[in-house]
């Protein structure tokens, strides 16, 4: 038998390290088979010396966490908990910083930390996955995290103007105001990520670009992170025609869940389409995302093994 002593800062850390009712402590402490126990300020491990050692790592892992961001998740403690499998290579959980935001933002599953690298080491990503996986969130983190380390000039957000399902008839407004509905989730992510003045200086300065795809035809983007939400709502020649915006210097992310396609019946959507075409080429990736990557609200997950086998949401 073996046993160790994590030492913590102050009571807020200690909250924030067991979670709600100790419930990351049992998370823990039942997937490694160790004793713990937390008290005095002090977290005490026992058990044999390997599981041991494992637990103190874990510990390390999140405490580090914390002192990084304020907090930590479920999924956090999944993802350092895999981390120290047995012959696993992951060390660390991965961060990207954003040097001057307001945020950082760093990969929460195996799945995400993938996509990260993909986005890094690749000039063209597709990103398939379901909902809350954060395909467009990390996609926006790192444009915002290029843009401010001066990588590239101008970030451009891109989104089909499809509705989901219903009509709703001609919006009131010049342009700006009807694309706006449909342009709204990639602004959520950015001011999650950049101050409401910082954005609209960028905005006005041409820095930051939020169009719908429609207007993307003709233009030629070079030293530009190019991001395209919701790409399982294109065709097949609406694909092709942004793929081909691509200029010198620039990156592009294609986003998009295809069991949510709002096309017509029988219309083959563009992102699949261009998964199968370009994922053996050089400099593209293609990332698949699944249920275990799935960080937002602990429903979302149960919501989407609730629809997976219903036929009216399968990919077209």
């Amino acid at each position: 038998m073996s046993e160790a002593t994590i030492q913590l800062r102050d009571p807020e850390e200690t909250v924030a390290l067991l979670g709600a009712r100790d419930q990351y402590l049992r998370q823990i402490r039942d997937a490694i088979q160790v004793r713990v126990m937390a008290r005095n300020g002090q977290i005490c491990v026992e058990g044999e010396p390997d599981q041991v050692s494992r637990a103190t790592h874990v510990f390390g892992q999140l405490k580090r966490l914390i002192e990084e961001n304020g907090t930590i998740s479920q999924a956090d403690v999944c993802l350092a908990l895999d981390a120290t499998q047995p012959g696993s290579t992951e060390t660390a959980l991965p961060t990207t910083e954003l040097v001057q935001g307001k945020r950082r933002v760093r990969a929460r599953s195996e799945g995400q930390q993938r996509y990260i690298r993909a986005i890094k080491e690749s000039e063209l990503v597709l990103c398939i996955g379901p909902a809350g996986t954060g395909k467009t969130y990390l996609a926006v983190a790192a444009a915002v995290n290029a843009l401010l380390h001066e990588q590239i000039r101008k970030i451009v957000l891109v989104r089909p103007a499809v509705e989901a399902g219903e009509k709703l008839g001609f919006l009131p407004g010049d342009i700006v105001a009807k694309v706006n509905p449909y342009l709204r989730p990639l602004l959520d992510a950015l001011h999650d990520m950049l101050e409401y003045d910082q954005i609209k200086r960028y905005m006005e300065a041409d820095l930051i670009e939020i169009i719908p795809l429609a207007f993307m035809r003709g233009r030629t983007l070079n030293e530009s992170f190019i991001i395209l939400d919701e790409g399982q709502n294109t065709t097949v020649p609406q694909m092709k025609m942004f793929l081909t915006r691509m200029g010198q210097g620039s990156k592009i992310v294609v986003t998009g869940d295809i069991t949510q396609v709002d096309l017509p019946s029988h219309t083959r959507n563009g992102l699949s389409d261009a998964a199968g075409r370009l994922g053996k080429i050089d400099s593209v990736s293609v990332v698949r995302l699944g249920r275990e990557d799935i960080v937002r609200h602990r429903l979302v997950q149960r919501i989407v093994e609730a629809y997976q086998d219903d036929k009216s949401s399968r990919p077209r």
